[in-house]
């Protein structure tokens, strides 16, 4: 396959200075504020974003070395493939948030709900819209009955 590159567009702040004791999901991180800084080439494409509640943020877990394709996740202690799971160390190191948007001033965006390391590079960012984004869905895998351990469990030093 060919090789694909993509440049930051910013990074994204937090009060997490590493992976330890952050929340796993913006479920069990609200209400704590974060900022994109987004790199001012690109403050043109930030027009009319303030009239969004909430937004994806793509990103690079650029503390993530290697993968492995079966993982434990956080929320379990059976072995999943890491493509049935939201853990970071995947072949290709992308997370993605939905955090909900507070404010916009020039090239950074105050946002809350953050679960992210304090300088991940940001990649993209897309309005979430949710007569697109939310789907009725009939199962969830493993994930059942463990939704509930979501909103309390903090990463640990598994995925180093």
């Amino acid at each position: 396959m060919e090789r694909i590159t993509y440049l930051p567009i910013g990074i994204i702040r937090s009060p997490f200075r590493g992976i330890e004791g952050m929340p796993i999901q913006p479920l069990a991180a609200r209400g704590i504020a974060g900022t994109v800084e987004l790199a001012p080439e690109y403050a043109p494409g930030l027009k009319d974003l303030e009239g969004f509640s909430h937004l994806i943020l793509l990103y690079h877990f650029h503390l993530s070395k290697g993968y492995s394709l079966e993982v434990k996740p956080f929320l379990d202690n059976q072995p999943h493939g890491v493509f049935a799971t939201r853990a970071p160390k995947r072949p290709n190191a992308i997370g993605l948030s939905i955090v909900r948007l507070i404010r916009v001033i020039h090239c950074s965006l105050h946002i809350e709900d953050v679960d992210i390391v304090d300088g991940t590079p940001l990649l993209d960012l897309k309005p979430y819209v949710p007569a697109f984004d939310v789907h009725q869905v009939a199962s969830i895998g493993w994930f059942a009955g463990k939704l509930e351990e979501a909103g309390n469990t903090r990463a640990d030093g598994r995925f180093r």
